[in-house]
């Protein structure tokens, strides 16, 4: 086994010390590996790169952050492709809540999140991974859609 240094704020210990109070870890470091071991086996379960995937992808950034914001919008507007949507949440004065949903490739979702998320500013970020299933023709999944014919409308009447 290796022996590593890492260093936390005083807030994140306080996270560790309280996960491995909860969950009756022996050492801080045996909590660690199995955070580490549960992140690989998130990585490992959509391992296909060429796979198609919808995701969602929140974090949290520091709006005041030295053109952080600005960064963030440029980089969505080059990956146009691959945004559905954008939600923007205000959480107090220093801090925004984002939650961009996508849809690619697991890795182009993977590099673009990896991307946003690595930029000085942005923390508690989040990717959720959703296989897709390949697209496919209208018609070709197997049933059809019936269209509802509209209301007929009364014809007017002067009165």
């Amino acid at each position: 086994m290796q022996r590593i240094t890492i260093s936390v704020d005083e807030a994140l210990l306080a996270v560790i010390d309280g996960l491995s109070a909860r969950r009756g870890y022996a050492s801080r470091s045996e909590a660690i590996r199995d955070i580490l071991r549960d992140m690989h086996a998130r990585e490992q379960a959509m391992g296909d790169g060429d796979a198609p995937c919808v995701a969602a992808l929140s974090y949290v950034y520091e709006h005041e952050t030295r053109d952080l914001a600005r960064r963030l919008t440029t980089a969505q507007h080059d990956h146009h492709d691959l945004s559905v949507a954008t939600l923007h949440v205000h959480l107090d004065h220093e801090e925004c809540l984002e939650i961009a949903v996508l849809k690619g490739t697991v890795a182009k979702v993977r590099a673009f999140s990896d991307s946003l998320v690595t930029q000085r500013g942005v923390r508690l970020s989040h990717l959720h991974l959703v296989p897709a299933p390949e697209a496919s023709p209208p018609g070709a999944h197997g049933h059809h859609h019936d269209q509802m014919a509209a209301p007929k409308r009364r014809p007017r009447t002067k009165s």
